[in-house]
């Protein structure tokens, strides 16, 4: 028997396990180099442009407003020759008809000796257009109304009497200004008419709780009527109420 044989097969072993671990070095080498190599970046010009990109451009300004159109109507020449009649170049589809406003009736007004043209219906002989302040419409219109009487009114004092009282009650004392121990004089100016009554009254001076039974009384009284030039007049006059607790 030869023993040489397991020296052979321990040489081809350590070859293979060399060659093979060889392999594998190289193999995960190259994926190691591969993703350091070539790296997953932006590409150059995308990023540039977007770096340098200029600003958009300003919105167009609007269109200018559309013009009217004018059109010009040229005037068409008219040749007319004096005493002859011109038959038309063109005959229109349509013709209007021009109603004419009617005049207004006649009124059978006949003109006057010295009346002036343009003068009116009923107005004076001789006057002038559009009338003169003061002056008279016609002789047919009624005269004015007289104005009214204004009543004359005298006051008593200097010349003029005190108007003679010819009815005068005296005035009810009020029970609150009793009890409240109130008196005084209540002082009245009054107009006496032409047949002696009493028409206004007006309150000068005096306590208030007096005044109401002083107005009363003093609408009652009745005077004879004031004279002058022997014709009755109104007399502006002053009363006074006297109130006296006393009394």
């Amino acid at each position: 028997m030869v023993e040489s044989t397991p020296v052979k097969k321990k040489r081809k072993t350590g070859w293979a396990f060399l060659l093979s671990f060889t392999l594998q070095s190289l193999f995960v080498g190259i994926l190691i180099l591969v993703p350091l190599i070539y790296t997953e970046a932006l590409p150059k010009t995308m990023l540039t442009t977007f770096l340098v990109a200029p600003p958009p451009p300003p919105p167009p300004p609007p269109p200018p407003a559309a013009q009217p159109q004018v059109q010009r109507v040229r005037p068409t020449a008219r040749i007319i020759q004096a005493g002859k009649m011109m038959a038309p170049t063109a005959i229109p589809k349509e013709v209007k008809i021009i109603k004419e406003e009617a005049l207004p009736p006649d009124v059978g007004v006949v003109g006057v000796a010295g009346g002036v043209p343009g003068g009116v219906p009923g107005g004076q002989a001789g006057g002038v257009l559009g009338g003169i302040i003061g002056g008279v419409v016609g002789s047919n219109l009624p005269p004015p109304p007289p104005p009214k009487e204004t009543p004359q009114r005298i006051r008593v004092g200097g010349q003029v009497q005190q108007a003679k009282a010819i009815y005068q009650p005296k005035p009810v004392y009020p029970a609150l200004a009793k009890s409240a121990r109130v008196q005084g004089v209540v002082r009245l100016q009054a107009i006496i008419a032409k047949d002696g009554t009493i028409q206004e009254l007006q309150v000068i001076s005096g306590p208030q709780l007096l005044v109401p039974a002083a107005l009363d009384a003093v609408r009652q009284w009745r005077y004879q009527p004031t004279l002058l030039n022997g014709e009755p007049v109104e007399v502006i006059t002053t009363i006074d109420v006297v109130f006296t607790l006393g009394g």
